[in-house]
């Protein structure tokens, strides 16, 4: 029986559009693991290009990459200076009273 190879997928090559980006932060969002919110935000400016997202938001590339990792927290300034730097926002919408915990 021959060998499988395989690759890491990398979400980051499959984000091409403003509404993939959009639908990948809102899953996230519902999962509600901050880690998960981190690590979507980080694959989303590394589709974008992390240097650029860096030069936006007028925040370190190396510091971006580590706040947004499934291990980083980043502040909640952090977080709005990145979604506004990747051309997204954030909305807020009522919970359905049968889904609230």
């Amino acid at each position: 029986m021959s060998k499988t190879y395989t690759t890491q997928w990398d979400a980051s090559e499959h984000l091409q559009t403003k509404e993939d980006m959009a639908h990948y932060l809102e899953a996230a969002l519902e999962d509600g693991d901050t880690g998960v919110i981190a690590a979507a935000l980080g694959d989303i400016a590394r589709s974008k290009g992390m240097s650029s997202i860096a030069e936006s938001t007028g925040l370190g590339r190396e510091s971006l990459y580590k706040s947004l990792s499934s291990d980083g927290n980043p502040e909640l300034a952090t977080v709005l200076k990145v979604v506004r730097a990747l051309g997204l926002k954030l909305t807020a919408a009522p919970v359905d009273p049968d889904q609230a915990a």
